[in-house]
């Protein structure tokens, strides 16, 4: 039996009590030519080895299947001041990229948004059902991160923390497949749902 729009409500609402950071998923269709980008706050890790982390995307979201399996993308833990960029990837609209900064490298299949507290470059393992919202598994090809406090998001509402002051600016690149940016990385061995899933 389906769960009455007050159930509903009364459980996002307790489920909201856990605090989270905040993310932006983005990729691009190649065929479309076209770059997608969601506000999410459903990521958690999964494994260290491999290297697996996983969010959650509603069924009903029309970016639903840019992710599939094989499918390449970002997820970037945003920065507390980055509280703008979170409200503008959770609405709707014809261009969510617009005013952003971001970089396509030619050796990813996803904007790369700058100033961010983290950032993971993702390939889809597994799209994976569950009620009305598909689990992503996903995993890490390379990440990178800078001493910058994350945003919050909890009950409703955006928050900050302070900064950080023990995270390496750079990370290592996890798959030896791929070659580092110039810059970067060495090489080592080593739900609640997003503000908006649209």
């Amino acid at each position: 039996m389906s769960a009455s729009v007050e159930e509903q409500r009364a459980l996002r609402a307790a489920l909201g009590s856990f605090a989270t950071g905040v993310t932006i998923i983005t990729t691009h269709d190649a065929q479309a030519q076209a770059l997608v980008g969601l506000t999410v706050n459903s990521f958690s890790s999964v494994s260290l080895d491999p290297p697996l982390v996983l969010w959650s995307i509603a069924n009903r979201s029309a970016s639903l299947a840019h992710f599939a399996a094989g499918q390449q993308h970002a997820i970037h833990v945003l920065s507390k001041d980055q509280e703008a960029l979170a409200r503008q990837f959770a609405t709707p609209q014809a261009d969510k990229f617009s005013g952003v900064d971001y970089q396509l490298r030619s050796d990813f299949g996803a904007p790369l948004l700058a100033a961010c507290a983290a950032r993971f470059e993702c390939v889809t393992e597994s799209a994976i059902p569950a009620g009305d919202h598909h689990i992503i598994v996903a995993r890490v090809l390379r990440y990178e991160t800078e001493p910058r406090a994350p945003l919050l998001f909890v009950r409703g509402a955006f928050a900050g923390t302070p900064a950080a002051t023990s995270v390496p600016a750079f990370a290592p690149v996890l798959a030896p497949a791929l070659k580092p940016a110039a810059s970067a990385l060495a090489t080592a061995s080593g739900s609640t749902e997003a503000c908006a899933t649209t």
